[in-house]
């Protein structure tokens, strides 16, 4: 694939790397970049061959936030429209709303939720605004020693974007969340990693190593279907009301993969032989 923002690579276990690839501008995000990403994780990435996805910045930053330099409304809104909760509530995927009110950041991370397959962040460098929220969508996120991250709206004048009012908290706890986005602090990488946002911190050399070890460890000899499933019931279930919800949900995704790539899990094991999973993250079944 051909992407002007983006770089796009998919090795031989199905590791699949986005790349955030405008160097000279510190990888800063803007509408092309939107559009390329919402386009990996909408439709390249759902591609059978690709097993996980590995995102990182090319250069000395992950992503420096918004490109401020663009003429106009720097997010790419309509500052025509004066919408009201219940017409863009109806109508928010629709025309005009959806170009002029939709904030680009939540499309993309809307789309990375969505992609039943681990996503892992490799911060490589300065991640600040979208080039924080972003990450927070993904599953697991790893940060070199020289990373930088900030959730800065509150200088700007804004409000933390990108869905994250959604992820943050339940990544950190609302009260690690609100301190962060209150303040608008640059974190230094130990302490997103104290703050729980980063799941481990690595010399600049080793991190992609160990972002393609961790991505292959999920992988390799795992049915992409169970753990498709999988990745949909934990984020969903640890928000429901109750765990009959879970168990609804669970019992639907075992009684599927009982009569699917679990048969060929079992048989395996009995005969000391690596399993052939045949299920696809492409076509799960419905179990909520």
């Amino acid at each position: 694939m051909s992407f002007e923002t983006l770089g796009w690579e998919v090795d031989g276990d199905g590791i699949a790397t986005v790349t955030l690839d405008r160097p000279d501008q510190l990888n800063a995000f803007d509408l092309t970049m939107a559009r390329e990403l919402e386009q990996v994780f909408r439709e390249d990435a759902w591609n059978d061959e690709v097993r996980a996805v590995v995102v990182t910045g090319a250069g000395r930053a992950f992503c420096a936030g918004m490109d401020l330099s663009a003429e106009g409304n720097v997010f790419g809104l309509d500052e025509s429209l004066r919408p009201s909760v219940t017409e863009f509530r109806a109508r928010y995927a629709e025309a005009p709303y959806d170009d002029g009110v939709r904030d680009t950041g939540g499309k993309v991370t809307l789309a990375i939720h969505a992609l039943p397959k681990p996503v892992i962040a490799a911060i490589n460098g300065p991640a600040v605004g979208i080039g924080a929220t972003m990450t927070l969508a993904m599953d697991l996120r790893l940060a070199s020693t020289r990373a930088r991250i900030g959730f800065v709206f509150g200088r700007l004048g804004i409000v933390p974007e990108a869905a994250s009012t959604w992820f943050l908290p339940r990544i950190v706890g609302i009260q690690q969340a609100l301190e962060w986005v209150y303040s608008a602090d640059i974190l230094s990488a130990d302490a997103a990693l104290t703050g729980r946002l980063v799941r481990s911190v690595h010399e600049p050399d080793d991190l992609l190593p160990a972002a393609y070890d961790l991505a292959r460890s999920f992988v390799v000899g795992r049915s992409p279907a169970a753990l498709g499933l999988a990745k949909r019931l934990l984020y969903r279930n640890s928000a429901a009301a109750e765990p009959l919800e879970a168990h609804l949900s669970d019992s639907l995704a075992m009684y599927w993969q009982s009569i699917g790539d679990g048969k060929e899990g079992v048989a395996a094991f009995l005969e000391k032989r690596a399993p052939e999973f045949a299920g696809r993250a492409s076509d799960l079944p419905e179990v909520y």
